[in-house]
This record gives structure tokens, C-alpha cells and sequence, in this order.
């Protein structure tokens, strides 16, 4: 067995098996530790980060500041697509108002985009006259905006107007609503923002520029408030709440003052443990040079509060990382005092004493230091009362048609051709796993198969064709059934890939033209006779492989996705995080890949929806019927 090593990838040939935790062994036969995918992609992330460092360092001047700030802004709005550019009526409505001790909240309906509708709680304090007004984002909490009662219940009788409202996916937003079970038929908050976010990068943005622009509507309605002054709005939230927060305050010149709690974390720390949903991982946002400092530096020299708790997987090292960085740019625009980090006890969340550093940072910048920064105690409403709709759900659009709605166009087979080879060609292997059968070489030239699966175990089908002479090439790809989600499967993978600016699906058909171009250097393999299979959605790797590398003759798809655009068109989807090509969905389809692949041919067997569902289509589809005794070569491995 033979270790091909490179400095940008490592290939190896298997006359073993190889899966999690396996080693490559060197010519001489000692045993290597293999590095993980997360390690590989974390190595890309360590030197992007290093030179948006040096650039960072260079920066010693307030021009040189400025100038940073209108580039990252650029940034990071081509990054998410751009915001909505809707800003007409919000059609707000007050449902319901109970009234509290020193304060009343009000529960308000307003559309975001037409027909798009956001549920809020107002708690406005008992007192004439214009106040400051703080926008609470939440976090990733089913319950939505009523998690936020304790905080928002405060601030409103320390003299702020609060607006509390549900995230997309929370609350009375619920995607994919089943009223008979008065749940989501996705999953919970984080499988619902997978879910949109798959959808939105096919469509050429981020699922973010949503929740960036509920949050500026959010604040369209506060200013319309007659109790609000327009010209001290802060900002607030917690985990996913402080996600929002901080996008909405950098982007939102109207937010005065930030103060962001259990988020704030430097990608140098952040990149191997969680990175978040969807939204919080925007696609390229490394590779452009960023890192979640610069939405602080971006805010400077407005004040900006940084919470953290001990125990958080948002860790304080991570913390601190931005922490420091942001305190030597606000020293640069000499307002050291206006960004601040505190760390509470316990773990993800916001314990008294994050809640009361809230308290005074918004007393003492939006109040003048008047007021008293303690917390009290406060009766809470059932969350049932909290709610803005009769039945607890909006009744309107979803996010899914949306994103669908981007505009599309019919793009050319040459510029298909021409994409994929480019995507393919810039996103080479950092893993290859795979094991050719037999093992040694000799005799004729034979045919030769390489079959995708999830491991790299001889199945039935394998069997079969060695039986038959063919010489046969067992591919996995990399991170292939690694920290998955229920619906939205490989998340962490793909998220980790494209921050860094990777595409793993087209890292993914890298790796089977790597094992094509392994079984072409063996002396017994007929090159004009190489044949390729997948089935799944790894089926889509497969055709970006066959349609770069005409040394594949032939493709066998069994049980692959027929449509990425079927499944931006789908309010539900499985395993779509390893058919994201950005923007692809935008211009082609996956026919239209399989016609770039032709004359050769391809055998697409029972294709599905991406529920796994076959799906009846007109056109050059195989249809098998179902037979219990029969084990397809799909099934073999975990």
C-alpha cells in the first residue's frame, strides 16, 4: 500500500479498510495519524485568519479605520446577498394589551415583506413622554419572544420601550406548521434555519439577510411608536438573539448601542467547536477576510457590550480573542471605555449578572447613567398570554417561498460547463478514502467500477462485479455521516467548508476523480471501460465528478434527488447540505448537469424528491419495482 502526500491534500490508496480513526501508512509501513476533516478545514481557517490579522495590524490611523468599515460593510452584504429592498406599510396591529406593574405590553402583528407576517411583544413603561427604545433579538429558544419576559419586563420599568419578536422558526413563526400537532414538521429552531439556510445559498445568498431585515423592520416599528425617541435605540440578545444583534447593529446605523451576550466569539477558537446555524455561518465569510470582531469594529465608536458565561461552548477564550482586538480599535478612535467584555457564571444563557450588565449598559448610554442597573423582581405572564395570534401560529407565507422567489434565470450549457469545471477544479481533496478490489494487480485489462457508499466494505453488488471480472474501487467521501442533524444532515461539514470558501460537494466529486485517476494508473484496468455509481444525494457529487472527467464512461444514479430547484420549491427537505452549490439553483438544475455528461451514459435509477420519496417523471428515468427480497448495492454499510 502507497501514501501519496501533498501539501494540500493527502490520498490514499487502500489495499485495507480505512474509516473513522483510521491511519495511512507511509511506504515503509508506519502507522500515521490521519487528520480529520475538521482539522484540514480548521488549518485553512488558522491561515485566513492570520492574514486578516496582518491586515488588521497595518490599520493605525482613524482613515485607515474608516476605510476597513465601508469594506466590510461591502462585504458582508455581497456575502449575504444583499438585504430585501421592500420598505413598504408594515400593516401593525395591536391584538391584545395587558397591563403590568410600572409598565404594559402590547402584542403586535407586522409584516417584514408582504404577506411575511412578525409576531411581537411591546412592553412600553407607564409614563409620559419619549422614550429610549432597545430591540430584543432572541435565541435559538422554541418558545421564541417569551423567553425575553424577565429582561424585557426590566428594562421596561427602568424606562426603555422593549420590542420583543420571533425569530423565523420560533414562536408563532413555526415553518412547515402542522396545526393537528400544533408543531413544526421539521424539527425544532436550529433544523428550521438549516433548512432554509441549504435553500438560500442555492439561491446565491444567506438565510441571514431574513433575519437582518425582520430586525430593521422590527425597528421601522419601534420609531413609529409615539412613546420611542428615534435617536436611542439599542440593541440586545442572547446566543442566537446576539447573532442578530450584532448583524442588525453593524448594518442599522439607527442602533445607538449594542450589548450582545453569549455569541461574541473570534473564528480562531470558534471554527472546531459549534458554528452555528445557518445564519450564523455565512458562506466565503473567512475567505473574504472576516472574522465576527470586524462586526464590532464595524460599530465602533458606538458602545458595545460583550457578555459571556464561564461555561459557555461560546467559550470566554474565544471571547477575550475579540475582546482585545476590539479594545485596541476603539483606543484607535479613542473611546476605550466604549466596548466592554463581562463573563457570568454557568453556562449558555443569561445569569443576573449578565442580565444586570445589560441593564446598566443600556442605563448609562441611552439614559445618561440615570437609573438603577439592579433587577427586579418581576411577576411573569404565562406564555400563552404573551401570544400575538388566536391560534398561536401566522397565518401567511413562509421563508421557503421567499427564497424562492429570487429571480431566476435559464443559464447555458457552456456556462453550466464551465462553472462546475471551475468549482471542481478549485476545490481539490484535503481527504481521500477508498479501497481497490483485488488488491493486486495482473492479467488483462478488465472494466473498472467505482461505487460511492458509506464505507468501504464490500457489499453484494461489489461482489458481483468482481465476479465478473471487473476490478472495483470503493470510494467514502469525507465527512460523509459526521455530525449529523436529523433533517438537514452533514451541517457542520458544509458550514465549515464554505466559511473557509470550500465547496465540499465539489471537494466531495474531487475525491471520486481522484480514485478514478488511482484505477487508471493500475496496469489491469481498461481505461476506455471506467463506470462510476452513488446513490443518494451523493449522487449529486458524482455527476459534478463525470462532468469534468470524461475518463468516467458511463454513471449509475440510484435513488439521487432529481432537482435542487424541487427542493428550494419545498417547505421540507432531507440531507440538502451536500447538494449546496451556491448560487447554482439560481441558473441550472440537476438535469442539466446529467445533459452535460451525455452522450456517455447515465442510468438515473428511481429518483426522489428529497423527502427519499421515488417520484414518477417523464424523460430517462429507470423505475424498478419494489421487491423485499432484493438487497440493492445502496444499502450496503451504515
Amino acid at each position: 500500500m502507497r501514501a501519496l502526500l501533498t501539501s494540500s491534500c493527502t490520498l490514499v490508496l487502500f489495499a485495507g479498510i480505512c474509516g473513522a480513526g483510521a491511519c495511512a501508512r507511509d511506504s515503509q509501513g508506519d502507522a500515521s495519524p490521519r487528520p480529520s476533516l475538521a482539522e484540514e478545514l480548521n488549518a485553512i481557517a488558522q491561515r485566513q485568519l492570520d492574514r486578516r490579522a496582518a491586515e488588521i495590524a497595518a490599520i493605525t490611523d482613524i482613515p485607515a479605520a474608516v476605510r476597513r468599515q465601508a469594506e466590510v460593510r461591502r462585504r458582508i452584504l455581497e456575502l449575504i446577498g444583499g438585504l430585501p429592498d421592500y420598505h413598504g406599510p408594515l400593516n401593525a396591529a395591536v391584538t391584545r394589551t395587558a397591563a403590568r406593574d410600572g409598565f404594559s405590553i402590547d402584542n403586535v402583528l407586522f409584516e417584514s415583506l408582504p404577506g411575511y407576517y412578525v409576531t411581537a411583544n411591546l412592553y412600553r413603561p407607564d409614563r409620559p413622554g419619549r422614550h429610549p427604545a432597545v430591540l430584543m433579538s432572541m435565541g435559538h429558544w422554541e418558545p421564541g419572544k417569551t423567553a425575553a419576559q424577565l429582561l424585557s419586563s426590566n428594562l421596561a420599568r427602568k424606562g426603555f420601550v422593549v420590542l420583543a419578536y420571533d425569530p423565523v422558526g420560533q414562536g408563532e413563526r413555526q415553518q412547515a406548521y402542522d396545526a393537528r400537532i400544533r408543531r413544526s414538521l421539521i424539527g425544532g429552531p436550529t433544523e428550521q434555519h438549516f433548512t432554509n439556510g441549504a435553500a438560500a445559498i442555492l439561491m446565491g445568498g444567506s438565510v441571514a439577510r431574513y433575519f437582518v431585515h425582520d430586525g430593521m423592520r422590527a425597528i421601522d416599528y419601534l420609531v413609529s411608536r409615539p412613546e420611542v425617541d428615534p435617536e436611542r435605540i439599542g440593541a440586545t440578545g442572547c446566543s442566537g438573539g446576539g447573532t442578530q444583534t450584532t448583524y442588525i447593529a453593524a448594518l442599522d446605523g439607527r442602533v445607538k448601542v449594542a450589548a450582545v451576550a453569549c455569541y461574541m466569539n473570534s473564528f480562531r477558537t470558534l471554527f472546531t467547536g459549534t458554528v452555528g446555524d445557518s445564519e450564523q455561518s455565512i458562506a466565503g465569510f473567512l475567505s473574504q477576510g472576516l472574522d465576527q470582531t470586524d462586526f464590532v469594529e464595524l460599530f465602533a465608536p458606538k458602545p458595545w457590550l460583550i457578555a459571556s458565561t464561564t461555561s459557555d461552548f461560546f467559550t470566554p477564550e474565544g471571547a477575550q480573542q475579540v475582546f482585545d482586538e476590539a479594545q485596541r480599535w476603539y483606543t484607535l478612535f479613542d473611546v476605550p471605555d466604549r466596548v466592554k467584555w463581562v463573563v457570568g457564571p454557568g453556562v449558555h444563557g443569561t445569569p443576573l449578572e449578565v442580565r444586570e450588565a445589560i441593564y446598566a449598559w443600556m442605563v448609562r448610554w441611552l439614559l445618561d447613567g440615570k437609573g438603577d442597573s439592579r433587577e427586579e423582581s418581576i411577576t411573569l405572564l404565562p406564555d400563552h398570554e404573551l401570544l400575538v395570534t388566536p391560534q398561536g401560529q401566522v397565518q401567511g407565507r413562509e421563508l421557503y417561498q421567499i427564497i424562492a422567489d429570487a429571480p431566476r434565470q435559464n443559464g447555458s450549457s457552456d456556462a453550466l460547463a464551465t462553472f462546475v469545471r471551475e468549482l471542481v477544479s478549485t476545490n481539490q481533496p484535503l481527504l481521500r478514502s477508498s479501497r481497490m478490489l483485488p488488491d493486486t494487480t495482473g492479467g488483462a485489462r478488465q472494466p473498472a467500477t467505482v461505487i460511492v457508499q458509506n464505507d468501504l466494505q464490500p457489499g453484494k453488488d461489489a461482489a458481483r462485479l468482481l465476479s465478473e471480472g471487473n476490478i472495483v474501487v470503493l470510494v467514502t467521501l469525507s465527512g460523509r455521516g459526521q455530525d449529523t442533524q436529523q433533517r438537514s444532515g452533514n451541517t457542520i461539514n458544509n458550514m465549515r467548508a464554505w466559511l473557509v470558501g470550500r465547496n465540499l460537494p465539489a471537494m466531495h466529486a474531487a475525491e471520486i476523480n481522484a480514485a478514478v485517476a488511482e484505477a487508471l494508473r493500475r496496469p489491469d484496468v481498461d481505461p476506455s471501460r471506467i463506470s462510476a455509481r452513488a446513490s443518494g444525494v451523493a449522487g449529486v457529487a458524482l455527476l459534478l465528478a463525470a462532468a469534468v472527467n470524461d475518463r468516467i464512461g458511463s454513471v449509475t444514479l440510484e435513488r439521487t434527488p432529481h432537482s435542487v430547484r424541487a427542493a428550494v420549491n419545498a417547505p421540507i427537505h432531507t440531507d440538502l447540505h451536500d447538494a449546496v452549490i451556491p448560487g447554482f439553483a439560481m441558473k441550472w438544475d440537476l438535469p442539466d448537469m446529467r445533459d452535460l455528461i451525455r452522450p456517455r451514459s447515465v442510468v438515473w435509477r428511481d429518483p426522489t424528491d428529497w423527502s427519499g420519496n421515488v417520484v414518477p417523471l417523464k424523460g430517462d428515468f429507470i423505475y424498478t419495482p419494489s421487491d423485499p427480497n432484493v438487497q440493492r448495492w445502496d444499502q450496503v454499510g451504515p
